[in-house]
């Protein structure tokens, strides 16, 4: 069986074709019918991981309240991203991955507090959070692929 790191960076590789083959323009395009757009979904992966990682272990996540509160579940376009914001975004996609995988190897997630997921699905663990996160993963790539059409 794949490790789920290794399946989320296969994944990432695929988002950030997404960015680098769009215009800032293109990124920041709500398309009739969207609520959101590419920047925002691919933005929306990075907060979800690190919120059902880290936050939900009582650690500390390696992006900020702003980013958190942006992009979270339950928010939409607000604004658009500048060529500096994506820039970021397109770092993060990368570099917390490679922590996380550092933090597992390190053995530093303790603790997890219990979370039910919009889906039904209730992580337990760190490891249940990492599995979830895939899949939360794939439907936002889905979701990126159709806005993809849609700029």
């Amino acid at each position: 069986m794949q490790d789920p790191i290794t399946i989320t960076r296969v994944n990432r590789k695929l988002i950030e074709k997404i960015l680098d083959n769009h215009t800032l323009e293109q990124l920041n395009k709500v398309p009739e019918g969207f609520k959101n757009n590419l920047i925002w979904n691919i933005a929306h992966v990075v907060v979800t991981q690190q919120l059902l990682v880290y936050n939900l272990s009582g650690l500390p996540m390696m992006i900020d309240e702003e980013m958190v509160n942006l992009y979270r579940k339950g928010t939409k376009f607000e604004r658009e991203v500048t060529a500096e914001e994506v820039l970021k975004i397109k770092e993060l996609l990368f570099s917390t991955l490679d922590k996380t995988e550092e933090d597992l190897t390190a053995e530093v997630f303790k603790d997890y507090n219990e979370y039910p997921t919009s889906t039904g699905f209730v992580l337990k663990s760190v490891q249940d959070a990492l599995n979830f996160n895939n899949f939360h993963e794939g439907i936002h790539l889905g979701y990126i692929l159709a806005l993809k059409k849609s700029v």
